[in-house]
């Protein structure tokens, strides 16, 4: 059953959110050809000690061992920062949330670096299209499912899938919490939209096959076919008149 949060509550995740989203619009100026994706972790660590009381809330959550995560091309999710070296042309996702009062914020955005393919910057736009899909079919009254046909629908439309072994989450005073939100279904199934709800909606979509694995270490989810990937998130609550992007 999901965690219903109230206003109060939310306007503390939204003091976050607008953190977050601050970072990650900062990070377009470093995630240029030549840096590594260590660089990225760095500068989040720098900003977020700016901002008193908050903290990134991945380091350390079951144990995965950086501040946030950085996957480049063929990797979809979940990439430890490290030595690999960002090139002209890679799609660099990077995903994190903050910690902040006992409450969570999540999300993620994709990187087009220097000339980028064709094939890259149509499936980072059909990525991002399909999370505000996605988003629009949040309100009181409607489904889980709603969601993710929202986002299959259209991924699809545009020949490319969407991952299926990951899936969305609640949030709130915990990173992740019921309901799973995945980024496939069907119209009036899964669990029903409540006010005080809140999600992370996050598509994960790739150019080729939707199968997965994970590298050596433990972490990185990479396409099986090595095909490209994009990856949006928004932490995004419920209230009476519909939607709030707490993340925006």
């Amino acid at each position: 059953m999901s965690q219903k949060l109230s206003f109060e509550e939310l306007k503390i995740m939204r003091e976050a959110g607008k953190v977050i989203s601050y970072i990650l619009k900062k990070l377009k100026d470093i995630v240029k050809p030549g840096i590594n994706t260590k660089n990225i972790e760095d500068s989040f660590d720098r900003i977020i000690e700016k901002y008193k009381g908050m903290e990134p809330a991945f380091k350390g959550f079951r144990g995965f061992p950086a501040s946030l995560c950085v996957s480049v091309n063929e990797e979809v999710i979940h990439g430890i920062p490290g030595q690999r070296r960002v090139n002209n042309g890679d799609v660099v996702s990077v995903d994190l949330g903050i910690k902040y009062k006992g409450l969570f914020v999540d999300a993620a955005y994709t990187y087009l670096v220097g000339k980028v393919s064709g094939l890259a910057k149509n499936l980072v736009k059909t990525t991002w299209r399909a999370l505000y899909g996605g988003i629009k079919k949040v309100k009181p009254g409607s489904f889980v499912g709603d969601i993710g046909f929202a986002i299959q629908n259209f991924v699809e439309r545009k020949g490319y899938s969407v991952i299926r072994k990951f899936v969305g989450h609640g949030i709130g005073k915990e990173l992740h919490l019921p309901p799973e939100v995945p980024n496939f279904g069907k119209n009036g199934e899964g669990e029903p939209i409540v006010e005080g709800m809140v999600l992370a909606i996050e598509p994960m979509v790739v150019a080729g096959s939707s199968e997965v694995e994970i590298l050596s270490d433990g972490w990185t989810v990479k396409t099986k076919d090595n095909s490209l990937s994009a990856h949006f998130e928004h932490t995004v609550a419920v209230t009476k008149k519909g939607v709030w992007i707490l993340t925006a």
